[in-house]
């Protein structure tokens, strides 16, 4: 397959999953907005916008180059195993879900990368358009990192692709404002990370925000004792405290946010 076409099945996959849950936000949201809807989702896809340019110019070919190095040379850690492809595959995966989950931990634990994931955080209401609000900085940072990953782990190309297309999806899931069923959402706690569990972490109390920071699996929160699950779901406020008002939350406001001075 070639990258052109990966970035076609990319991209459709991205906007069919928005247009998904958007749909099924609007028949069964778990609450309404509190500020318009449509104003935020022009502010974030404008956003994603420049960062598609941003990260594409940069960084495309050079993950697409990378990919073929490992492959050619057979450098990393899997190309050391003489293990099933398949199990090289699931690896993949495991171990590139855990180390965003490690990135997403540093990101609230740091304070010069908390400036940029806080563009992400301030989204006043929570929808699946929040999955695609990040600063390009912090774009920058984890592509820089993942193609450092790559080479580590020797992951190849359909690793990757799974991996990607299972981040956008759960992403766009987890974030999205669904009324689930209970006995649902209780199920998907066990392993995977529901729009309840990822609802907390985006509260404005910071006991809560930082918490829950799993993207695919809920399992590494567990275990690295970061899961919390007792909270009133109904009474989660979202968004960052220093934030309040959307006028000062358009796109000109997020762009620059990482150079104003810090909150928490």
């Amino acid at each position: 397959m070639s990258e052109s076409e990966t970035s076609i099945i990319k991209f459709l996959l991205f906007v069919g999953g928005l247009i998904f849950f958007m749909i099924f936000e609007l028949a069964t949201p778990y609450r309404p907005p509190t500020v318009s809807k449509a104003k935020r989702w022009i502010i974030n896809l404008s956003v994603t916008g420049f960062n598609n340019i941003v990260i594409g110019l940069i960084f495309a070919a050079l993950i697409a180059e990378t990919l073929d190095y490992v492959a050619k040379y057979r450098v990393g850690v899997l190309n050391l195993l003489d293990i099933p492809y398949s199990l090289k595959i699931l690896a993949t995966v495991i171990f590139m879900d855990f180390m965003l989950y490690v990135w997403h931990l540093l990101n609230h634990e740091m304070p010069f990368l908390w400036r940029f994931h806080r563009v992400h955080h301030c989204d006043l209401n929570m929808d699946v358009s929040t999955a695609t609000r990040f600063h390009a900085g912090e774009l920058i940072f984890s592509s820089v990192i993942r193609i450092s990953l790559v080479f580590f782990i020797g992951a190849d190309f359909t690793g990757i692709l799974i991996f990607e297309i299972a981040v956008v999806a759960a992403t766009q899931f987890h974030h999205s404002s669904l009324k689930l069923p209970r006995r649902l959402e209780s199920l998907l706690w066990i392993l995977f990370v529901p729009p309840s569990m990822h609802r907390i972490h985006h509260s404005v109390k910071i006991k809560e925000r930082d918490t829950n920071y799993g993207v695919l699996f809920s399992f590494w929160d567990r275990i690295l004792g970061t899961l919390l699950i007792q909270t009133d779901q109904d009474h989660i406020r979202i968004g960052v405290g220093a934030y309040p008002k959307q006028e000062k939350l358009n796109f000109h406001h997020l762009i620059v946010m990482p150079f104003t001075k810090p909150v928490k």
